[in-house]
């Protein structure tokens, strides 16, 4: 009988938290705990430092935002003056507004008690010193920016520190942070409890175990570092070049897959590529990368969870860190961002309700497919990824299967073959291989410049615009064309003749256009009748319509 109580599962309401935080809870939906805020939060409101792995899509963020809450309203308790808390690091901008956004979702019911603030945004240092002096009770922040105010005197944290938090800590070295780091030590109490959370146990988590936690409790969940197959399906297609360019064409065009998608390829410029080339088609996509302003890109994620659009074509990390870059990066190298330090694309970024996850480029190592797979089958939601190998790629398929597979049965495959007959295409592939030819380097140069300028002005000029007009940011779209390459207005529209008539059920297409000859039919039968009916409609004066010409 005591083993059993042992073993039930702990519900939010027994792990003695506030009843406002309960309500917010509620208010978000979440009915149970994940495994890992079942484990963690209890450790946490112990006292303990704890070291978290589990991974992307368990609910890491709120294992620690929830007791981080529950301390800071304990601590009101006891204090009468405000004072700065908590301290949150994380290495991305955009993970620092998904993890500021949580803990406001968290506190909704005792906003006044909780302040959060995320100074990670890359604004003036005098425009957040205010905000600063207010001493809101969580801070969250990437490394950098966080030690630029402290050095400014905007911040000091020697006194009054209780909590501090690292999020994706397997990142915060790989970006640069080292340094950082290790000088923001120097400016925190000698005592504080602290917590790492990461996707991945490795070197750089060690290094950053040992400087920051004290006597740990390491949390190291014996769960896939994937959802489960029953959630997540795997398919792989073999194809070139030119062959991926038909097929996703195809695939989009007929509708074969639905629901929120992310297109990921290995290169800024190859994202540009493919949104050039499916603007040919009318597919309107948004791209997401870290030459872009850190606010646009989080405004285009906020629209696309919101629906505003579908798909998005991103560049993972290690692209961004290495463009162009044909094999998979040396573990321990240390990379010189050349683009936005504090961007993150396939890391760090809470797409919601992602459906699929399509590799155009398939990922160069095991840790960047499992982060791209990571986008897709959040929570309880059922999700797939499509990887487009070419020959050069297999070896790659190969070693991540062989990777994934460990400890699991042999015999049974983890990607499965997509099904998807490309003869029967081949009017697709004429169109393709033109609107693909289409997109030179020049208009992929075009369109990259006229972008970043039109977003760095939609960012600037109209800042002070927006904060008078916020609904008008709310219709400000990314996903507009670029003409930077001659759109032909044909390649939009799909005739039922290139449709193979496998598809057409599938696509919709052919109902469509019978209901349109249909409606085309009898409404000329109609007019017919009714000139018919009416002798007057019937009779034509050529010497009049000459003479409204002439007027004309």
């Amino acid at each position: 009988m005591d083993e059993d109580q042992e073993e039930k599962p702990l519900n939010f309401h027994e792990m003695e938290l506030d009843d406002r935080i309960l309500k917010a809870i509620a208010k978000l939906g979440w009915a149970v705990p994940t495994l890992i805020q079942e484990k963690v939060i209890p450790l946490v409101l112990e006292g303990k430092d704890v070291l978290i792995r589990a991974r992307t899509g368990s609910g890491k963020t709120a294992a620690f935002a929830v007791p981080v809450i529950q301390k800071i309203l304990n601590f009101k308790q006891t204090t009468t003056h405000q004072e700065t808390k908590a301290l949150i690091l994380a290495p991305s901008k955009e993970l620092c507004n998904q993890i500021c956004k949580v803990l406001k979702d968290l506190t909704i019911k005792c906003s006044r008690e909780v302040k959060c603030l995320d100074i990670a945004p890359q604004e003036d240092l005098t425009i957040q010193k205010p905000l600063l002096t207010e001493k809101p009770d969580i801070i969250v922040a990437t490394p950098a920016r966080c030690l630029q105010h402290i050095l400014a005197g905007n911040i000091n944290l020697k006194k009054c520190l209780e909590i501090l938090v690292i999020d994706e800590a397997d990142l915060v070295f790989s970006f640069g942070y080292e340094a950082e780091i290790k000088q923001l030590l120097d400016h925190l109490p000698s005592v504080y409890q602290a917590i790492l959370a990461s996707a991945t146990l490795s070197e750089d988590v060690k290094s950053l175990k040992q400087i920051v936690l004290h006597n740990p409790v390491t949390l190291k969940l014996e769960e896939p570092e994937l959802a489960p197959s029953s959630q997540l399906t795997h398919y792989h297609l073999k194809a070139e070049e030119i062959d991926k360019a038909t097929i996703l064409c195809t695939l989009l065009k007929l509708h074969l897959i639905r629901g929120k998608t992310i297109i990921f390829v290995n290169t800024v410029d190859k994202c540009y590529k493919i949104r050039l080339y499916l603007e040919q088609f009318g597919v309107r996509t948004c791209v997401m990368n870290s030459e872009l302003p850190s606010a646009i890109r989080c405004h285009s994620v906020n629209q696309f969870n919101q629906g505003v659009y579908d798909i998005i074509v991103a560049s993972d990390e290690k692209s961004l860190e290495s463009p162009g870059t044909e094999s998979a990066p040396e573990p321990t190298k240390r990379f010189k961002r050349n683009k936005d330090k504090n961007s993150g694309v396939s890391r760090g970024i809470d797409f919601q309700c992602v459906s699929n996850v399509i590799n155009f480029d398939f990922p160069l190592d095991v840790q960047s497919y499992i982060h791209r797979a990571g986008r897709t089958a959040r929570g309880n939601n059922q999700g797939s990824v499509l990887s487009f190998v070419s020959m050069k790629e297999l070896p790659l398929l190969e070693k991540i299967e062989n990777k994934l597979k460990q400890g699991q049965d042999d015999s049974v495959s983890l990607f499965k073959s997509y099904q998807f007959k490309l003869e029967e295409v081949e009017s697709f592939k004429y169109r393709a291989k033109d609107a693909w030819r289409a997109v030179t380097k020049i208009a992929v140069r075009e369109a990259r410049l006229k972008e970043i300028k039109q977003e760095i002005f939609n960012c600037q000029k109209l800042k002070s615009y927006f904060e008078d007009n916020p609904a008008d940011l709310q219709v400000l779209r990314h996903d507009k064309a670029l003409h930077t390459v001659k759109v032909q207005r044909h390649l939009s529209n799909v005739p039922e003749y290139i449709v193979p008539p496998t598809l057409k059920n599938l696509s919709g297409i052919g109902k469509k256009n019978k209901r349109k000859r249909d409606y085309q039919s009898s409404n000329i039968a109609s007019k017919i009748k009714a000139k018919k009916n009416n002798p007057l409609a019937a009779m034509q004066f050529e010497g009049f319509k000459k003479k409204r010409k002439k007027i004309a």
